[in-house]
């Protein structure tokens, strides 16, 4: 009670302070960097990543593009050459010409080499960057280049890719807030009693929204996902404290005249009850920390502290605002829009056997779409991207003119022995779907000693310790057939030289496969295992954790099932992120309903009608929060072009109200069915009342659900 006091004492104060505190958090906010690299999350440890590492040492090259010209003619291509290698951050830029030095006549050059570079009307040339894949200078490097080179010139290549994702984010991304504020505000004019109370919340949760986000700037950097989601996510799971707070606060109003008691009563409540809805959410969160994919620890991160934030905000900026704006609130109340739910209650209550059937079949045909949509999902990036952008139009006009999909890199030793080279070149050649090797070898064949080569030439793939080969695929990354093809140029490889690696975009996203793989078990396993532990200690019980979870993932099974049925693909990250954000968000339905059932029993009352009670007072808070959730998240799924925030917001969107109607329907039919159970495995509960209580007590609280 001396926390609550001290706030309401010191209100302006309080409210002075987080305005200063503003300043310094925007200023993280826009100097906190945005990663747009997906591969970048993989663990430092694997053998592709390293391979990377290696090649920026050792040939001083990073990112990677083909860039493919069409229509012009070799004098201007050449001339458009030296352009784009005088660009900052290029590294070098191999053409035929770049191995046709004067000391090898072009009849020389293999034809296998020409025709690598040259098509009845386009031709490629292969740039490196000095920097990384998502690095800022590439993607200005890659701008440049667009800019440069003109429409003639199509830019291929993951930091093409990124490139384009950044631009089209920061043109969305303000749209995604301005979307999920207007329709959180539409839903709390729906839910709540007063017009001007949304906007002092809204006022609240943007002011510890900003605060969050400023303080990722200590992170060094984050995903753009992690971006794009945490402002509307943070919005959308701590909209409902808000209103608990308000509910709270008028109800002590009517008890007391003294507005300022009335406020310090509604902080003490609401704290108890805050922290323990936002354990759960918190939890759930976490657990993306354990994935080794650290993009999930990323987003967990962020959004555990999101919530801790929304949770301060919730006790002590939003009750300075509240009564700093007091007299306008109370002249802005209006009749609530919502029904009265006692005869909803009192039908679900009747009705529990058509209830629980429902439950029961449901299961196995969501179990079956939830396993069949995780098994569907996709890895390539570029699937997420809208087909009219440049990097998706550049990456199939390379596919249609080179028949190429995807790019190897082979880093041997280069101590082996041409011969060697060259017969681990053809043996590769022969593998299914790979279109040619290029190395040096290849380049200058068995009649041309690599000592009459200037260093020039040959430094471009050989260093001191590495000799670099490409090997061009037409099979598309992270697609079955790249994943086997990757095998088996990896198992040749080791035959030739133990420690060469194999790297490049397709053999990365085959490691983000396996990784997250392996993620998706542990999270789940993880998130459960928390939640279960925090469930059976705030109800002090064995079964009830059981039955509310259990609820929850049915739940997550319709929801994450259903792109199965609707032919629907998603992209890798959604559901390893969704089944752990649904099950920590909305789990809180189910311990609130379940609460006041247990508090009921434990008084004695019917088992009917303690989950008839429950139902009723329960029904306008899980309205409140899975309304809130499901604006928030709607309407930014509806406008956005990038697959994976779509998804991901259309996931949370139809979770929230999978969630909200199973706690409202399936729970209450479980706690009927388990009542007995329940009894004999939770602390604090009397015996379990005959049920022929039941029609006595509902006499007794008939006029409680009249209307």
């Amino acid at each position: 009670m001396k926390f609550a006091r001290a706030v309401v004492k010191h209100r302006i104060p309080i409210l002075i302070i987080t305005l200063l505190l503003m300043i310094p958090a925007a200023f993280g906010y826009i100097h906190t960097r945005v990663n747009y690299d997906m591969l970048t999350y993989l663990p430092s440890d694997m053998e592709t990543v390293q391979g990377q590492d290696e090649l920026m040492k050792e040939f001083g090259k990073g990112a990677f593009s083909f860039l493919v010209f069409e229509n012009m003619p070799e004098r201007d291509v050449a001339a458009m050459k030296q352009k784009i290698a005088a660009i900052d951050h290029v590294e070098s830029v191999v053409w035929y010409d770049s191995l046709a030095d004067l000391s090898i006549p072009m009849e020389v050059l293999p034809e296998n080499v020409y025709r690598a570079f040259n098509s009845d009307d386009c031709t490629m040339m292969a740039v490196f960057f000095d920097s990384s894949t998502s690095a800022d200078v590439t993607m200005d490097a890659i701008r440049e280049i667009r800019s440069v080179a003109g429409k003639q010139c199509f830019v291929t290549g993951m930091s093409a890719m990124v490139t384009d994702l950044k631009d089209l984010c920061e043109r969305e991304e303000p749209i995604y807030v301005g979307i999920a504020v207007a329709l959180a505000l539409a839903a709390m004019l729906l839910l709540l009693d007063n017009w001007v109370a949304p906007l002092v919340f809204l006022s609240s949760i943007a002011m510890m929204i900003v605060l969050n986000l400023g303080t990722n700037y200590f992170f060094g950097e984050i995903s753009y996902i992690t971006k794009a989601l945490s402002a509307v996510l943070q919005l959308a799971v701590t909209m409902d404290y808000s209103i608990f707070l308000w509910n709270s606060y008028n109800e002590q109003c009517e008890t007391t005249d003294d507005r300022k008691e009335a406020m310090a009563l509604a902080i003490r409540e609401t704290l108890a009850s805050v922290v323990g809805s936002s354990i759960t959410t918190i939890a759930g969160f976490i657990a993306l920390c354990f994935m080794t994919y650290t993009m999930g620890r990323d987003l967990g991160i962020v959004m555990a502290k999101g919530v801790v934030f929304g949770v301060i905000g919730c006790v002590t900026v939003l009750p300075a605002l509240i009564l700093t704006f007091d007299k306008v609130l109370q002249k802005t109340k209006h009749r609530s829009l919502l029904p009265k739910t006692g005869k909803t209650a009192a039908a679900v209550v009747k009705a529990f056997p058509v209830f629980l059937i429902i439950f029961v079949i449901l299961i196995v045909p969501a179990f079956y779409g939830y396993k069949k949509t995780s098994d569907e999902v996709y890895y390539d990036m570029l699937e997420t991207l809208p087909k009219d952008m440049e990097c998706v139009i550049a990456n199939t006009k390379l596919n249609e003119e080179f028949d190429i999909a995807s790019t190897h890199m082979v880093l041997a030793d280069a101590t082996l022995s041409p011969k060697t080279v060259r017969e681990m070149s053809r043996e590769m050649e022969s593998v299914a779907g790979v279109r040619y090797v290029l190395s040096l070898e290849s380049v200058i064949g068995s009649a041309v000693p690599e000592e009459i080569l200037p260093k020039s030439v040959t430094s471009l793939l050989k260093s001191d310790r590495w000799e670099l080969l490409l090997i061009n695929s037409e099979y598309s990354c992270a697609s079955d057939e790249v994943n086997a093809q990757v095998e088996e140029l990896n198992a040749i490889l080791k035959r030739y030289d133990a420690g060469g690696m194999l790297i490049g975009e397709a053999p990365c996203m085959k490691d983000m496969i396996e990784t997250t793989d392996r993620d998706f078990r542990i999270v789940n396993i993880v998130s459960i295992a928390a939640i279960f532990v925090i469930i059976a200690l705030v109800e002090k019980s064995l079964s009830l954790p059981v039955i509310l979870i259990a609820v929850i993932e049915v739940a997550i099974f319709i929801n994450l099932g259903i792109p199965h049925y609707l032919g629907q693909r998603l992209p890798f990250i959604a559901p390893i992120c969704i089944s752990t954000i649904q099950l920590g968000a909305t789990v809180d339905y189910a311990i609130l309903m379940t609460t006041r059932y247990k508090k009921e029993r434990a008084l004695g009352v019917g088992r009917k009608v303690s989950v008839q009670t429950a139902l009723a007072t329960s029904i306008p808070s899980i309205l409140a929060s899975g309304v809130g959730l499901f604006a928030a998240t709607f309407g930014v799924a509806v406008y956005s072009e990038i697959d994976i925030i779509s998804a991901m917001c259309y996931l949370m969107a139809r979770g929230a109200v999978v969630s909200m109607l199973m706690v409202i329907g399936a729970l209450p039919a479980l706690l009927l069915l388990c009542d007995g159970l329940i009894g004999r495995t939770t602390a604090g509960m009397r015996k379990i009342a005959d049920d022929s209580r039941d029609e006595e007590e509902r006499s007794v609280h008939h006029e409680n659900f009249e209307g």
